[in-house]
This record gives structure tokens, sequence and C-alpha cells, in this order.
């Protein structure tokens, strides 16, 4: 029997552009994804240059659409195939089936029109398309004298409703059998919000990703502690720390951890404040955070002395989850204090070559990776009960939104955060941007006052988003710092400032070079993705082990070392392919 047979469109060179397909016979096959692909992936591999947009295989035979989550180089390639005339169901699990919509309306922005008519109708054709399966629950595909074939999802611990697929095939006239499982995108230990994945009972072919199958991560269950040291020290330059992230998963992480050193940091100064005597507690000591926002936008950089004056503290009130004007009115940012005129309200929705290094200077922020790895910071360096803690992302804020009300997939531990009285993505000082227009006036404000705050912005390789003209404003200024927690893959402008940036490199944002005098930090424990101790478990745990393996989703060197760990750890003998 020549069936079942596999096919890749995407994600077996490289890492993104994911698209694989399941020929379960001659006339009936399966998608598993339709991702984007980004970076260097993009190119066509003959060197043409060119676009790897369209869909360039036959669809005659597809069936139905599984998606495995909703991260873009996992289904940004959808309008397309919807557009190439596909008609099929899209399979998903309960919580992707709330948030594909949400990714898939600002795909088609970008790739197809703005016309809010003409989105609204591709979004219901969408939604009319979806099928949300609970996990752990059969759901049966095909079933013919000639083939019976079920797919079940199971949590696979990347981001909210991220799933392995396990398909069954069974072949009634030929009396055969095999199960198939796509690994997805599998998720690491101790992430927020999310139960661990754990390993399927048997697969006889296993699809498996490969993103850190040469690494290991760094610990993640200290990743808190690191996060606020490195956070500590690029604080300590008197400017803004950038973080880059992707809008959906990262960005909610990144909330819910500073939301937990906001918290600690405040019972600690409580208690301090009921041991002293007040008149003997800096006035300082809560004078900082986001009413440092509140100064003129038309001033002069101020001076360190002027930096460390006090500053009225943050008014009380709901501050989170409202968007743009009405955020910043409530954390102290008035329309003068900002630059903001009041006749502009009106949204806007956002949408590596080798180099010699620059001469050497003082880099700023560099002592970060050192104090993180050494010991917590000190307690009295930065307020953090005040610091605020700004989202520069609509589509970041409306994915944050949907992941408050996707309560019932977080794990044991948000749950219990929420029922203590918390707010771990709701928190007080937590300003989200929304307008195009307050977004200008936010970077020219924080560029021109070199206030500390933390910005949380959009495009996670820097590659597009509101990321970029931060970047632009400020990655030659050494008071400001950049933190990565997430993959840059090669090609994107996130990864060549991760590589040359510590080196005193250079970058090029939208066809013109920036240097890089900014600090330039790091921190591996972030990742969504299951390193080569993860990948390994999540095949060893299995009762039954694969006969052949797929090693996908990986650059060749990562791909490289997973299949020389797994021909090591599986005695059984198998069939390896890269």
């Amino acid at each position: 029997m020549g069936y079942p047979q596999l096919e890749h469109h995407g994600a077996k060179d490289g890492v993104t552009g994911s698209c694989h397909q399941l020929d379960m016979n001659a006339t009936t096959s399966l998608l598993v994804d339709c991702g984007l692909f980004q970076g260097d992936d993009a190119s066509i591999p003959s060197g043409e240059g060119g676009s790897r947009l369209l869909i360039d295989f036959p669809l005659d035979t597809i069936k139905a659409l599984v998606v495995t989550h909703v991260h873009i180089d996992h289904v940004g390639r959808i309008p397309y195939l919807l557009a190439a005339g596909f008609e099929g169901p899209i399979l998903c699990t309960e919580a992707s089936a709330k948030l594909l919509p949400i990714v898939l309306e600002d795909a088609f922005k970008l790739s197809f029109s703005r016309d809010q008519q003409r989105i609204e109708r591709y979004i219901d054709i969408v939604e009319s398309r979806l099928v949300a399966l609970p996990y752990q629950h059969w759901f049966t595909l095909v079933d013919t004298d000639e083939l019976n074939a079920s797919i079940r999802l199971q949590r696979a611990g990347h981001i909210i409703g991220s799933a392995y697929v396990e398909i069954d095939l069974n072949y009634p006239q030929a009396g055969e059998s095999k199960r198939i499982v796509f690994s997805g995108d599998l998720g690491a230990p101790h992430a927020p919000f999310l139960m661990p994945p754990q390993s399927p009972e048997r697969a006889d072919i296993l699809v498996l990703e490969s993103t850190y199958g040469d690494r290991l991560h760094e610990d993640r269950q200290t990743r808190r502690q690191r996060l606020e040291a490195v956070i500590e020290q690029a604080l300590q330059d008197q400017g803004t720390v950038l973080i880059p992230a992707f809008s959906i998963g990262r960005t909610q992480e990144l909330l819910y951890e500073l939301e937990e050193i906001i918290h600690t940091r405040s019972v600690g100064a409580s208690s301090l404040a009921n041991m002293l005597p007040s008149e003997t507690v800096p006035a300082s000591s809560t004078s900082v955070g986001a009413s440092l926002l509140a100064n003129s936008n038309s001033r002069p950089p101020l001076s360190t002395e002027e930096r460390a004056a006090p500053i009225l503290p943050l008014p009380s009130g709901e501050r989170a989850g409202v968007r743009g004007r009405e955020t910043m009115l409530e954390n102290g940012i008035t329309s003068e204090s900002a630059g903001l005129r009041s006749e502009e309200t009106s949204p806007v929705i956002s949408s590596d070559a080798e180099q010699p290094p620059l001469p050497q200077r003082e880099r700023a922020g560099e002592r970060g990776k050192k104090v993180a790895a050494n010991h917590l910071p000190d307690q009295t360096t930065t307020n953090w009960p005040e610091l605020p803690i700004i989202l520069d992302s609509p589509l970041a804020s409306r994915f944050t939104a949907a992941y408050r009300e996707l309560k019932p997939f977080w794990n044991q531990e948000a749950r219990d955060r929420v029922q203590s009285g918390r707010r771990p993505l709701a928190f007080e000082q937590l300003i989200t941007i929304d307008s195009h227009s307050d977004h200008q006036r936010i970077v020219n404000h924080l560029t021109q006052t070199a206030r500390p705050a933390i910005v949380i912005a959009g495009g996670g390789m820097c590659s597009g988003g509101r990321i970029v003209n931060y970047l632009k404003a400020m990655l030659g200024d050494k008071r400001y710092n950049v933190l990565f927690v997430g993959y840059q893959a090669k090609g994107t402008p996130g990864h060549a400032i991760q590589t040359y940036g510590p080196k005193g490199g250079y970058v090029n944002l939208d066809g013109e070079r920036f240097d890089i005098r900014a600090g330039i930090s790091s921190i591996g424990g972030y990742s969504a993705h299951a390193d080569q101790k993860g990948l390994m478990e999540f095949v060893t745990g299995m009762q039954q082990w694969p006969t052949e393996i797929r090693v996908v989703h990986g650059e060749q060197r990562a791909k490289e070392a997973l299949a020389e760990a797994l021909k090591q750890h599986l005695p059984a003998p198998f069939e390896l392919q890269l």
C-alpha cells in the first residue's frame, strides 16, 4: 500500500511557513497549517527574489485544513489559500477558534484590502468554516469503505489553544492502520498560563519541529528574576527599555511576569513603609513611573538631577484595558504633555549580512546579563509599583483581551492569581496605546525626555510593526536598551540587531542604516518552543515509539543536532528524514 504519504509545502528547510499535506489515499488529503514565510525563508529558493505567498500546490484532494495554533508562520497564508479556491472546513481548538479571526483579519488587511466591508465579508467566511474541537476529542474526518480517518487535538503548551495533531487512519479493505502525529510547535515547561504538553501514546509517523533542536534553554523557573535583573540594569542607563514582542503568547507572558514583579515589589514596599516612620521614607520612593511621562514634550532631555527629582505619584483607578487617549489621561499623560492635539483622534491599524563593527564604545545595558546571572537586583533601584508598562500594539491589545476571556484554558497558578483578586493582564501600571498618532507622540516623548519606562511594541522580529519606529528613534542612543525574549529568524532586522548590536554594528530598517549604540540583551528562557531536551522527552515519553520521524521547522544545524540525539536515544530502528 502506497499510503499515507507526506508532502511539505513549507518549514521543511527553514523555521517559518509551516504547511504539511497528508495524502491519506489518492483522492483524500489533509492540510496541516498554512503559514507565512519570514526572514530568509521568504525568498524563493532559486534566488530569484519575489514572493512565496502564492499557493503553488493543487487543492482538489484537500478535504480540510487543521490549524495547530494561530501564530502567523502557521496561519498567515490562509487568505491566499481561500483565494486559491479552498472551500473545506478549518479545524482547530476552541481557544484557537476565538483567536484565529483576529489574526486573519490583520493578515487580510496587510495582504489584500483595508476596505471594511471586504474585511467583514472575509471574516464571515472564515468564521463559517471554523470547526472548534475540544482537546482529547476524536473527530471523524472520513468514513468510507476504503478509508476511516479521525483526528484528535492535544495540548502542545506553546500558546493558548496550541495543539499537536493525532490522526488515525484505517484501511478496512487492506486491513492496515497508521497513526500520524504532527507536533506543531511544542512548548517548554513552566510557561505562564499554560499546562505543559504530554507525549502521545504512540505514533507510527511523527512530524517533529526542531526550532531549538540544537540547544538547551536557560532555566525557565528563574527567568522572572533574570527579567527583573536585566530591566533593573537597563533602567540605570536612564532610558526606555524596548521589548519587541509577538502579539500572541509572548506579550501576554511578559505582562503576566511583569505583574508578578510589580506585585512582589509592592508587597515589599508596603512592608518597608509599615516598618519605618513616615517621615523617613524618601519622597521619591513613591513618585516614579507612569507619571514620569507627564512632562512637556518640548523640553530638552533632563539632567541626572532633574530625573532624580520627586514627581507626583500615579493617580488611582482603572488603567489597563483602556486604549489610546483615555489610558494616557488616566496615567497622568495629558494631551499637552505628550504633544497630542485634540483633533487627532482617529485610530490607524498598524500593520544580515556580515558587517564590520563600529569603533568600540561604552555599551549601555551589557552588564544586564551578568547581573541576571549572579544575583537579584537591589530592591531600592527602581520603584516598580510606579513604573509605566506601555503596550503599544493594537493587535496585541486585542489578543490580551481575548486571553482574559479564555481563563478556562489557563493553568491553575494563573487562575489562583485571579481568585486572589489580582489582574495578571490588566494591572494598574499597564498603559495601552491604540491610535497611530498617539503612538508617534509617545515615541517622540520618550525620545526627548529619556524617561524610564518599559515599552512592549508589536513586531517580534523587528521587520514591521510599531517597534520599528522606536528602534529608529532610540537605537543610536546608549541610554536606551533593547531586550529580546523571542526567536529572531535569520534575515530579519531583529536577528541583525541581536547579532551585531553587542559588537557595535548596525542594522537596516526600511532601507536606511542605523548604528546600534543602545544596549542589547537577550533572555533565552522566554522561548515558547521546547528545547532539545523537551523535544526528546516528547518522543521518548511515548509508549510506542515511531518507526518514521520527519524533522521539520528548523534551521539545518538544529535539525541535524536533533536527529543525532534521536539516533542516540531511540534504540529501536526507525526511518529518519530531514
